[in-house]
């Protein structure tokens, strides 16, 4: 599917620099820098409802390591 975005012209060049030193297409980048996005996004809004969910046990940093003996 085709998107269209706009971005800045400093954004460009730094990705043109990235697409020319890599020698894929600016596509490319773009289409992962998204998916790492929207990973990383997914996994911010699980630990956030973690920690929101008062049926979800805090466990310290002393109680993880006694927890693996370290």
């Amino acid at each position: 599917m085709v998107f269209s975005i706009r971005l800045s012209e400093e954004l460009v060049k730094e990705l043109d620099q990235i697409a020319a030193e890599t020698e894929r297409p600016r596509s490319f980048h773009v289409q992962r820098a998204i998916e790492t996005y929207l990973r990383e996004f997914a996994d911010l809004q699980i630990a956030l409802d973690r920690l929101r969910d008062p049926g979800d046990a805090v466990v310290s940093g002393r109680d993880i390591r006694k927890s693996l003996g370290i």
